[in-house]
């Protein structure tokens, strides 16, 4: 079921689909749980990996957490799930 859920978030949003992925699932939690644990995962996570937070709602105040952090991400709705793909942006300036 986890991998299920990473794989309907990558191809319903902008995620990279050549990463791996790791599935968060938060839905337990009550707040602030989702948001801190959430952003205690990220920094142990490689710099090439999407994270897809499972939640019951939109994770409205990790998303300027997220930007702050240098974070792309796309929230879609997944039947009773909400799912939000995280990923680090690979830069391509130069």
């Amino acid at each position: 079921m986890q991998t299920d859920y990473a794989e309907r978030a990558v191809e319903r949003t902008n995620a990279p689909s050549d990463r791996p992925t790791e599935v968060l699932d938060v839905r337990e939690l009550g707040p602030p749980g989702p948001l801190t644990e959430t952003l205690e995962t990220l920094p142990d996570l490689a710099d090439e990996a999407v994270l897809v937070q499972v939640n019951d709602r939109a994770p409205r105040h990790l998303y300027p957490k997220l930007g702050d952090r240098g974070y792309a991400y796309e929230t879609v709705a997944d039947g009773d799930a909400t799912l939000t793909a995280i990923w680090r942006q690979a830069d391509e300036e130069g």
